[in-house]
């Protein structure tokens, strides 16, 4: 009978409830309200669902991130040997060949000053750098950070590895996908305060047809030009690039509609779960992640704030030719950014149409971000 209640004790005590701190119970809580704002709400579910659930298997059973030498038998855990790709800077590469091979660089080829507007909002991650350091991180930390202005996850999770701020990857990429899914939900504000109902209303003309030719030299001029002047974003840029010439080429159909797929998603599912499994109650539940969701969400807020500013300074000048909301668009949340300005452009003017011209703006802004990033790796000799 002894033997018996101490089997059933040790099987008791193997359980996660006499292992768990409160700290894990706050976060389990925490993914599951990501997971009923995913599936409930559709906030970004491709993204937050993985995420949510990497978080939940992570504060139930901490092992499953563990490095090798964390463990009696040598053996990482299940996420652990995905979350090496993002520290390889692996994934976020291959995201953005599937996005490349997703989107039409045809809005910005023919309004090629939509370029203006995409750089103007990466003006929130130099915003949110500064920020970061007042808030006392280090100059790589504060660059690491700084990305999330620019709603953009994949490069957030790059640049945090090239720079290795492992320590930080997690909350910075939580915080990144978490204001990429919140995007119709923080930018209209800002959108309509700084704009008239009358620069609301603008119609913009038909955008000039592109031509087959224009788009398939678009993405190898790109990759020349980005990568002689800046090569340390030739993983991000080329990645983009390539996937968008396996889609304009028209010649390898089969691998356009695998990067924009089949390895989309697995990446998505990999990229998603493990980084979910970096928020663990110790590394997420502390003062410097709290610093690291404010500084992203002010970070994203410039970001945006510049974008239309631009855009108003641009319709000034085009005597009204340019509606100032497509310059919100400019962040990197493809295509969600630019489906904000045209329902916010719809809402003062029904039959305004936005859309296509906010394209532009938005496919730069995953340009510029991925720049940006270069232009940190470069400042510290990555």
């Amino acid at each position: 009978m002894g033997y018996i209640l101490e089997t059933l004790g040790n099987l008791m005590h193997q359980t996660a409830f006499f292992n768990l701190t409160w700290g894990n119970y706050v976060m389990v809580l925490v993914a599951c309200v990501f997971l009923y704002l995913a599936i409930k709400k559709e906030y970004e579910p491709l993204l937050l669902v993985p995420i949510a659930f990497g978080m939940l298997l992570v504060n139930i059973y901490p092992d499953i991130i563990a490095s090798p030498e964390e463990t009696s038998n040598g053996v990482g855990g299940l996420l652990y040997y995905f979350y090496v790709l993002d520290e390889w800077s692996v994934l976020p590469s291959l995201i953005f060949m599937g996005v490349g091979a997703m989107t039409d660089f045809g809005p910005l080829i023919a309004n090629p000053k939509s370029f203006l507007l995409g750089a103007a909002a990466q003006f929130g991650i130099f915003a949110a750098y500064l920020g970061a350091m007042l808030m006392g991180f280090s100059d790589k930390a504060a660059a690491a950070i700084s990305i999330i202005g620019g709603a953009d996850g994949p490069t957030s999770i790059f640049l945090a590895g090239k720079l290795e701020q492992t320590a930080l990857l997690g909350p910075i990429a939580v915080a990144a996908y978490s204001y990429m899914s919140l995007v119709p939900i923080i930018q209209p504000p800002i959108m309509k305060l700084l704009t008239t109902e009358k620069e609301r209303k603008i119609k913009m003309e038909q955008l000039r047809p592109v031509s087959k030719l224009e788009k398939i030299l678009f993405p190898i001029i790109v990759t020349i030009v980005v990568c002689l002047i800046l090569p340390t974003t030739a993983p991000l840029v080329g990645a983009l690039m390539l996937g968008n010439l396996f889609r304009e080429s028209g010649v390898v159909r089969q691998l356009m509609d695998t990067a924009s797929n089949a390895l989309m998603y697995i990446v998505v599912i990999l990229l998603g779960t493990s980084v979910g499994a970096t928020t663990s109650a110790e590394a997420f539940l502390n003062i410097s992640t709290l610093k690291i969701v404010a500084l992203g969400l002010i970070a994203f807020a410039f970001g945006t704030a510049a974008g239309v500013l631009l855009g108003k300074v641009m319709c000034v000048l085009s005597k009204g030719k340019i509606n100032p909301l497509i310059g919100s668009a400019g962040v990197s949340a493809v295509p969600m950014a630019a489906r904000v300005s045209q329902k916010v452009g719809a809402e003062a003017d029904p039959t305004n149409f936005l859309l296509m011209h906010a394209m532009g703006p938005n496919v730069a802004g995953v340009i510029g971000t991925a720049v940006a990033a270069g232009t940190f790796m470069a400042i510290f000799g990555i």
